[in-house]
């Protein structure tokens, strides 16, 4: 038999790993795009693919992921975002292998620079508050009466401390009737596709719905209630775009925006600046309260008035961040939700190009520490105290832990001592100070099935008690999370309605169970840009 030699055994692992890589190409491009000065990533910024009215958002942490294919077709990509000038970049120039940086310049600087060579008109200026009334006015004219639809990439996921918790995905794609129609009721949604992402952390406990009965229930919104609105979860984010609503009540504390903004927020003007070399106002406004506290920020064209980011924000001013932390707002406050809501010009109208909503939740985790049961032993003269796991002996023997009544009478003891017949150490003896025939009585009047005590004639309070891994008794524990529901917008449709005969989303059924799904034609041309789990900062 003729033996293989070093060279043979080089080509068939040559061929092997030539294999795998073949296998493992990628299907996206990956890039992060940071700002050219601080390096701090630049998050809902525009990245549109030039010339065919598709496009995503990166995502907060900067990320973002265009299909391999346009690589092939040789497009163009580009990306703009507030405050930041315009960036066209071959997709060619961009490597399939390694993840790629983009860096984008302040368009502060060099507007500034040009509007300095343009001969001053006169204008009047108006104040803040008479910014925003303007643009409120303007809504009918700016945005979309007539019949329109959005494809897009939609997403609800949490982060804890580790990072993305339960992220859920889909392509959407929403037939709007217009500005002047009721959006909740009107509004159909048709399902391209839909993923529960696997390849991230599921928590059961942190998708169950929320329940605003502190301790009664698991997951707790403190000091907030978010409606349902008779709908799942995207029609929840679709009522807190204040914009697309401004008839009605989106949320505390912007309620009406249409009406009720003005009269109930100060307002500021701050410096101006720029989407795609368009010059926005920029008006800040605020509303304090004894136990809230809301901030809010309008980018307004001076052109026509149409508002193209709205920012709000409501922190709880009964709760401080910890170790002197300040939020965004230099307050120390915790926050309660934030929404962003950004809308782009398409064909004379102002569409939306996303909305975020973030609130903040807890999850309540029972007592790891607990007083199991008390029983009266008539044998040692004393009542058992045994717990689930052992105590801290310092703790266990100190008489103000424990509170014990007999018929509404305090019970002193003589002695207090961990039982050493317990191999886990968990059990604690008291020993009362009474009378054996008072004790004999306690234990005949008190002793229900099995020996425990009946707590109408025996009461027991055990309190300051830790285990030996420091659990307190009795105490309820919370890990915080923070939950988003995000909209994307892929392509504008202006002009289009909502098919007859279709298959839609059933608003009152979460996404993510049992929805009917309609896949395009041209389904291809849209993607999931689902967020990194490592990506390098």
């Amino acid at each position: 038999m003729r033996k293989r030699g070093p060279t043979h055994l080089f080509f068939l692992l040559l061929l092997l790993v030539s294999n795998s890589v073949l296998s493992q190409q990628p299907e996206y491009i990956i890039g992060k795009l940071m700002d050219s000065e601080t390096q701090e990533p630049i998050a809902f910024a525009s990245i549109r693919i030039k010339g065919r009215a598709l496009g995503i958002i990166s995502n907060t942490d900067g990320s973002f992921k265009i299909p391999l294919r346009y690589k092939e077709y040789g497009d163009v990509i580009e990306i703009s975002s507030m405050g930041y000038r315009t960036k066209e970049i071959l997709i060619q120039d961009f490597s399939i292998s390694e993840l790629n940086d983009v860096r984008l310049q302040s368009a502060t600087l060099e507007l500034e620079e040009a509007v300095i060579t343009v001969k001053k008109k006169k204008r009047k200026k108006l104040t803040a508050k008479q910014i925003v009334r303007r643009a409120l006015r303007a809504i009918p004219e700016n945005y979309p009466v007539e019949p329109f639809s959005t494809v897009g990439y939609y997403r609800d996921y949490q982060l804890d401390s580790l990072g993305y918790v339960n992220l859920n995905e889909a392509l959407l794609e929403v037939f709007d009737q217009g500005f002047d129609a009721m959006d909740s009721v009107t509004t159909k949604v048709k399902i391209f596709d839909y993923l529960e992402n696997t390849g991230f952390r599921r928590d059961t406990l942190a998708l169950q719905s929320y329940d605003y009965r502190f301790k009664e229930g698991r997951k707790v919104i403190d000091k907030a209630f978010l409606a349902a609105y008779g709908g799942n979860e995207f029609t929840i984010l679709r009522v807190h775009d204040a914009l697309r609503n401004y008839k009605i009540d989106s949320y505390s504390f912007v309620h009406r925006l249409k009406s009720d903004l003005l009269p109930e927020h100060r307002f500021k003007k701050e410096s101006d600046t720029y989407l795609d070399d368009e010059s926005l106002y920029t008006v800040k406004f605020q509303k304090l309260l004894l136990d809230y506290s809301a901030y809010g920020t309008m980018y307004i064209s001076k052109r026509n008035f149409a508002i193209h980011k709205m920012e709000y924000t409501v922190y709880d001013r009964t709760k401080k961040l910890p170790n002197g932390i300040l939020n965004m707002h230099k307050t120390d406050n915790e926050l309660i939700f934030e929404i962003i809501t950004e809308y782009r010009p398409e064909s004379n109208r102002m569409y939306l190009s996303y909305i975020s909503f973030h609130n903040t939740f807890q999850i309540w985790d029972p007592p790891k520490f607990v007083l199991e049961s008390v029983t009266v032993d008539p044998n040692l003269q004393c009542l058992v105290m045994s717990f689930n796991r052992t105590p801290d002996l310092q703790d266990a023997l100190n008489g103000d832990n424990y509170i014990l009544k007999y018929k509404d009478e305090k019970i002193d003891f003589t002695k207090i001592v961990l039982d050493n017949n317990d191999g886990n150490r968990k059990t604690v003896l008291l020993y009362p100070k009474m009378y054996p025939s008072k004790f004999m009585s306690m234990y005949t009047t008190a002793s229900a099935s099995r020996g425990s005590v009946d707590s109408l004639v025996l009461s027991t309070k055990v309190s300051n008690i830790r285990d030996v891994d420091g659990n307190l008794i009795n105490e309820w524990t919370f890990r915080d999370y923070n939950q988003f529901r995000e909209f994307f917008v892929q392509e504008v449709k202006p002009n289009v309605k909502s098919p007859v005969d279709s298959l839609f989303m059933e608003k009152r059924k979460p996404i993510f169970k049992d929805q009917p799904i309609t896949k395009p034609d041209n389904f291809d041309d849209y993607w999931m840009n689902t967020p990194l789990q490592n990506i390098r900062n």
